[in-house]
């Protein structure tokens, strides 16, 4: 199994500010705007937040309400008005694309995806970020491959049409992938959805090493490549890890979007994987449902 570390939501780049980290916990991830998207702000719903009304706020109005959205990774059913048959998927495209492609990412291997986020509140009616609150790069969701769907290689199903990567021409590979019903770990269904987000923040589910800036992390110590284990997908370079006891830090990558690792050569990170499943199930305070059937609507934590 491979394990991809996507950088995904609201950036310095897209979006401009971060992802929002609620007084109660709740962990919004922003989809980034998109002008050829047929999703505006405004039309998705996430933990009981209208998406509109949290863009407005964040970003003082330079992303408005009725901006386009790119709802992507899509994970949660209950964010957007479905068509029957609807599964979590995940659109990538270009160099990024290439990347997924070069490394083999395929079925059963897993999508883990973070991005930049700092605690907020509302004040005066408005949601605020809390001033000195730390900037975070923290682990939001994931999603386990069923199929990578390339677009236009055929009809596709009704419940994908409304997706960004089928409105419009989007560059070289572009192509969906849509997750597993269930979750399974070296062939082992754990009784979890094969996708979904965690809904609140947990100190695992941190990659800044605290009191840093969010692109140092502080990860296992098994994470540290040797000679006989690549390292992390854009990390070769030997002086951005450093041993810290038990623990090593990483600085991370400005740019790329997928950080990939073979679990082949850290199989490590299979118990890693397991027990980040876990913050999300203590996070949202009861466990995440199982997925009864393909077509069942209910593909994301009970939290959502």
């Amino acid at each position: 199994m491979k394990l991809i570390l996507s950088r995904k939501a609201f950036d310095s780049g897209a979006g401009g500010v971060p992802n929002p980290i609620l007084d109660d916990g709740t962990m919004i991830p922003m989809p980034i705007p998109d002008k050829t998207s047929p999703i505006r702000y405004q039309d998705i719903t996430v933990a009981g937040h209208n998406l509109g009304e949290v863009a407005a706020g964040l970003t003082k109005e330079r992303v408005r309400a009725d901006h386009f959205a790119h709802l992507d990774p899509d994970l949660v059913h209950s964010a957007y008005p479905r068509e029957p048959g609807w599964r979590p998927m995940f659109g990538q495209v270009g160099s990024a694309q290439s990347v997924l492609a070069r490394e083999g990412v395929g079925p059963g291997d897993l999508f883990l995806f973070f991005g930049w986020f700092r605690r907020a509140t509302t004040s005066s009616g408005r949601l605020r970020f809390i001033p000195g609150a730390p900037d975070l790069h923290v682990l939001w969701g994931w999603m386990q491959i069923d199929q990578v769907v390339p677009v236009g290689s055929g009809e596709h199903s009704d419940w994908m049409q409304y997706h960004p990567h089928l409105a419009g021409p989007r560059g070289s590979g572009n192509s969906i992938y849509v997750a597993r019903d269930k979750l399974a770990l070296n062939g082992i269904e754990l009784g979890l959805v094969g996708a979904g987000v965690f809904s609140h923040f947990d100190d695992r589910l941190q990659l800044t090493k605290p009191g840093s800036s969010r692109s140092l992390w502080q990860l296992p110590g098994w994470f540290a490549p040797t000679a006989a284990r690549p390292a992390l997908g854009y990390h070769s370079d030997p002086s951005r890890w450093r041993r810290d006891g038990h623990r090593v830090e990483l600085r991370s990558a400005a740019r790329g979007q997928e950080f990939v690792l073979d679990t082949k050569s850290y199989p490590e990170a299979i118990d890693w994987v397991r027990d980040l499943l876990k913050a999300g199930e203590v996070a949202a305070g009861r466990p995440i449902e199982e997925v009864p059937g393909r077509n069942s609507s209910q593909c994301v934590s009970t939290s959502t």
